[in-house]
């Protein structure tokens, strides 16, 4: 099992915090930092200090770390053109010596669009310029060198991209799809991702999603096992359950929740049974969110007591 952590700055964490959270946890053996794309605080709580932006962070990061991939979990696209997040993600994926990966979703959360003027189409139509931004995207990074780009869809068009510059990893950095639909996501997801993320679901309601994801592999002619297949749980763990039980109390959230499905909580034993379930379903990548940027000491816990011994078992 390979094991990343998700951190969510819209809840209170500046450049620095993200980036000393970022340099523990490449020493701590993650493979990757994850961030979500919002400009709004979800919930109620102190607003300060702000947002920060998802590419700006990660392109800042990319220079201040060595090892450890970066991503998006996930970018929204009623935030930003295809085009120009075109050339975002291949000057990020350059200055990272090629360490990006693009989560990419439809956006949701309608508070944050009205906060900063961003326009927030009806859900239908969300989904709609969420796929075509997909085709534009890898329209832009599948064109052969010397040759430019042209698309015309019912939101976007483009004449004669030069498709420049170029990511570093190619044909491009990985794309990671996810969402619970049960007919189109599944088929999006089956033509453009290169990663299947379910997030903060129960284990039944995954299992059933991943399976749909196969089939529309199968109904593309694409091999299932040609997609890595993740999760996304918040996380807390300790040697004891009153240990957990606190960490759970100090972000916010109440266990019983959490042991439903949307979490990975427990004592080293607890969580590590949990990742097994997990690989036999066929996951092969998890994203622990961790709510506490400060806590510094939980990643460091999860490294010797869950990381080793899942790398072990292996």
């Amino acid at each position: 099992m390979e094991f990343r952590v998700m951190v969510e700055p819209q809840q209170g964490a500046t450049y620095e915090q993200q980036l000393r959270f970022a340099l523990h946890a490449e020493t701590c053996g993650f493979t990757g930092f994850f961030r979500s794309d919002h400009f709004l605080r979800i919930g109620p709580g102190d607003p300060a200090p702000g947002p920060t932006d998802l590419w700006v962070t990660l392109g800042a990061l990319a220079r201040e770390t060595s090892q450890i991939r970066l991503g998006a979990m996930v970018s929204s696209a009623t935030f930003r053109l295809p085009g120009v997040l075109a050339v975002q993600v291949a000057q990020i994926d350059a200055m990272s010596a090629g360490r990006l990966e693009v989560g990419l979703g439809s956006g949701w959360f309608e508070p944050e669009h009205a906060s900063y003027g961003i326009p927030f189409p009806n859900a239908a139509e969300r989904r709609r310029r969420w796929e075509e931004q997909l085709a534009v995207l890898t329209g832009i990074w599948r064109t052969p060198p010397g040759e430019s780009f042209s698309y015309h869809g019912e939101f976007y068009s483009l004449v004669d991209c030069p498709c420049l510059p170029r990511p570093i990893q190619r044909p491009h950095p990985p794309l990671v799809i996810g969402g619970k639909g049960p007919r189109r996501t599944p088929a999006i997801a089956a033509k453009y991702a290169d990663e299947y993320n379910i997030a903060f679901d129960s284990l039944e309601s995954e299992a059933v999603q991943f399976a749909r994801v196969r089939d529309a592999c199968d109904a593309a002619g694409r091999p299932f096992d040609d997609i890595v297949y993740s999760v996304a749980v918040t996380t807390a763990v300790g040697f004891t359950d009153a240990g957990v039980n606190k960490r759970i109390s100090g972000i916010g959230d109440n266990r019983e929740r959490l042991d439903a499905g949307p979490g990975l909580v427990g004592t080293p034993a607890q969580v590590i049974d949990r990742v097994g379930t997990y690989a036999e379903m066929g996951v092969t990548r998890m994203y622990l969110q961790m709510k506490d940027i400060e806590d510094l000491d939980q990643l460091s816990f999860i490294a010797t007591e869950i990381m080793s011994r899942s790398h072990e078992m292996s």
